[in-house]
């Protein structure tokens, strides 16, 4: 067995075997989901937005943060784990530390952005409400010095911008498991099994092990954590990255399986937001208070897992074998609208992070404006098609840019 500090991964059989375990290509269903992901999530941090009536979260437990938390596992996969195939551990890891630096950036100038545009809101001045308090950065603007020191050690966490943070732990834990891939997948699935469990409040408190709760601080001043805390969330992460690696198999697409997807998606919608509040199911009220912490989204309960898992599988059963029934057919004016639209949403899916920072601000600003000229239905659609039309054009600028067009220019 080759060492974990090996610089370069031995050739012959082990490293063939690990080799051809990932994909080598990019699948269409990735990024058309994490595409969809990114305009779910920009309607879901546009404040009061009616939009977000037709969510997956509001119709169940899981929502968009597990459809791109996922989707980035998978990615990881493809971009990092045939790092680690080709060029070995150390190489590996130091391509993911350079991938956790980016989102560090990306984190911290998030902040700043969101901060300073409410904060010149405020300055303005006029307005019904003081915006820096919808987020809650009061203790950052009367304190601004031991909070900058949080922010930048991350022990200063808002709940808005806690995505990002949870995303480079995940990436931090990626090298350890690439390492205990090499005893086998199943010491993966133990560790992963493991540090999920850990990080179940509900589980660790009736047997009095609650100081074994794994989280992290969000604020110095109080005793609050991470909203989304990655040692519950990489489950999702891993699970994702699995099934790209090889060490899972992937499922067959049987009649069973589907019904058995459909009725646990179905089942949900009475226990859901909608169920409760529209359908009036009052049991299902009592039901989601006397059972929240089974699919607590912070801790990442397990019915949010299951879920999220029925409902995968039932988008990848739809969409085909490599997306096939995503690419339209044919010549007519509906396939090749639908063939533009496509390619917009791949666009956006393929530039997530940039895509991701971009909407979060978006949405900031969407909602002050809706704030000062009225939610009206007409208003409310036209903001959010500008919003979706702004992450498209963000999406195409990225790539462009990352296509380094000065290299090629004469």
């Amino acid at each position: 067995m080759t060492s974990v500090a090996d610089p370069v991964v031995a050739h012959g059989q082990a490293r063939s075997a690990r080799a051809t375990s990932v994909s080598a290509t990019r699948d269409i269903r990735l990024d058309f989901f994490r595409g969809l992901a990114m305009f779910i999530i920009l309607a879901a941090h546009t404040p009061r937005n009616f939009f977000t009536s037709w969510i997956p979260a509001r119709w169940g437990f899981s929502d968009a943060t597990e459809i791109f938390v996922f989707c980035s596992g998978m990615a990881s996969a493809i971009a990092f784990g045939r790092t680690f195939d080709r060029a070995g551990w150390r190489l590996g890891t130091a391509r993911v530390g350079y991938r956790v630096w980016q989102v560090y950036w990306a984190h911290i100038g998030l902040f700043f952005a969101v901060a300073t545009l409410l904060a010149a809101i405020d300055l303005i001045g006029g307005f019904d409400k003081t915006y820096i308090g919808t987020l809650n950065l009061w203790k950052f603007f009367d304190d601004p010095g031991p909070q900058l020191v949080g922010l930048f050690t991350l022990t200063y966490v808002p709940n808005y911008f806690d995505i990002l943070p949870m995303y480079m732990v995940i990436l931090v834990m990626m090298p350890v498991m690439m390492a205990l891939a090499r005893i086998g997948p199943w010491a993966v699935f133990g560790a992963v099994g493991l540090i999920w469990l850990f990080a179940q409040r509900a589980v660790l408190e009736p047997l009095g092990m609650i100081g074994w709760h794994l989280g992290l601080p969000a604020e110095p001043w109080s005793d609050r954590k991470w909203f989304f805390n990655p040692f519950g969330w990489q489950l999702v992460f891993f699970t994702g990255f699995a099934f790209m690696r090889g060490w899972l198999p992937k499922p067959p697409v049987s009649h069973g399986l589907i019904a058995l997807a459909a009725v646990i998606v179905l089942a949900n919608i009475p226990l859901s937001n909608i169920g409760v509040r529209e359908f009036g199911f009052d049991w299902a009220r009592e039901w989601r208070i006397e059972h929240r912490d089974l699919f607590n989204k912070s801790d990442f309960g397990i019915l949010r897992y299951v879920h999220f898992l029925a409902l995968a599988y039932l988008c990848w059963t739809a969409a085909g074998e490599g997306g096939a029934r995503l690419r339209a057919a044919g010549s007519g004016l509906v396939s090749r609208l639908w063939s533009g639209l496509l390619a917009m949403i791949l666009k956006v899916g393929q530039q997530s992070l940039a895509v991701f920072v971009f909407s979060m601000f978006f949405a900031r600003l969407s909602g002050f404006v809706m704030d000062q000229i009225g939610r009206t239905s007409w208003n409310m659609t036209l903001a959010n098609l500008i919003g979706f039309a702004a992450l498209i054009v963000v999406a195409y600028t990225v790539a462009w840019f990352r296509g380094h067009p000065w290299r090629t220019a004469r």
